[in-house]
């Protein structure tokens, strides 16, 4: 049985909190910023997803997801209990998720510097051939 209203009907005039960014909801649950969509969906929240159309040969546009702050709330007290089966790689409180955490920003890092190297080398190799082009004759 699902915890939450129907997304359908429209939310009562009184309410006017905003609904939360996928950066606000890793604040209150411990998730993965990854996978916190997912978790979303595993305990019951109602989501707002905005972007992710089509661009053809070139992809998909990003997806912005924004969560319902009742739902966020309610679900939080549930993951903290341990009602909503998550698995360990997606937590930050698990040995397993942390580990996770730190191979993905590893691997980023290190890629992010081979490919700021590359670049470096290219525009230096790029100004020795001018140089050299000019200096012989």
């Amino acid at each position: 049985m699902s915890h939450t209203p129907d997304p359908a009907v429209p939310e009562p005039a009184g309410e006017e909190e905003p609904w939360l960014s996928v950066r606000a909801v890793t604040a209150l649950w411990p998730v993965r910023k990854d996978w916190v969509p997912s978790v979303a969906h595993l305990a019951d929240v109602r989501v707002r997803r905005s972007g992710g159309e089509s661009r053809g040969t070139y992809g998909a546009a990003p997806t912005i997801y924004h969560f319902h702050p009742e739902d966020v709330r309610r679900a939080a007290q549930d993951i903290t209990e341990g009602r909503v089966d998550i698995p360990t790689v997606y937590r930050t409180d698990t040995p397993d998720g942390r580990r996770a955490e730190f191979w993905n920003r590893l691997l980023f890092r290190v890629l992010g510097t081979i490919l700021l190297a590359m670049t470096a080398a290219s525009i230096l190799g790029i100004l020795f051939v001018i140089g050299f082009v000019l200096t012989v004759e």
